[in-house]
């Protein structure tokens, strides 16, 4: 089991059988809203970042690599979310940094086809509403609509749960 005390894998005995309450596990969700938006923060620099690179290799190839950049820059925010949310820490760098993951409702990690999802559904929510956060704040467990959709839960990395909560 990594350094955080959630379990690693849903077949564990100790996984999730519902998602947990957060009046029995304040820890989990304790000041997640926040630590949500200073990571996509973390997360917007380091992709801008990237981005900049991207085109500046661009330009000290005199456009050379112009069509690949004007390819890869939509491609480069879903990969970055989709891999590491996917992945084997469940975090972008930034919810990293933040000492937040996301889980699926049954506690497991989410897979990288759960992960693309639950990104696309990100964007779009930020595409077509600009209030990606306004859901998060009517529910107790601090979801926004793409977590609602895509069945996934952010949580503080260090929260614990106990066999049978």
């Amino acid at each position: 089991m990594s350094r955080s005390s959630l379990p690693d894998r849903p077949e564990m005995p100790f996984a999730w059988t519902r998602e947990p309450n957060p009046m029995s596990h304040p820890d989990l969700f304790d000041g997640i809203m926040f630590r949500r938006v200073v990571a996509y923060l973390i997360d917007a620099v380091l992709l801008a970042g990237i981005g900049f690179f991207l085109w500046f290799m661009v330009f000290m190839t005199l456009g050379l690599l112009g069509p690949i950049a004007a390819l890869l820059t939509p491609i480069l925010p879903l990969a970055y979310h989709s891999l590491l949310i996917g992945g084997r820490y469940s975090a972008t760098i930034g919810m990293r940094m933040m000492g937040i993951e996301v889980r699926r409702l049954d506690g497991g990690r989410p897979e990288l086809a759960q992960a693309l999802v639950q990104t696309l559904l990100f964007y779009a929510t930020l595409a077509l509403t600009g209030a990606l956060l306004i859901v998060a704040l009517f529910n107790d467990r601090h979801r926004c609509l793409h977590d609602l959709l895509s069945e996934t839960l952010t949580v503080n990395t260090r929260g614990t749960i106990h066999p049978g909560d």
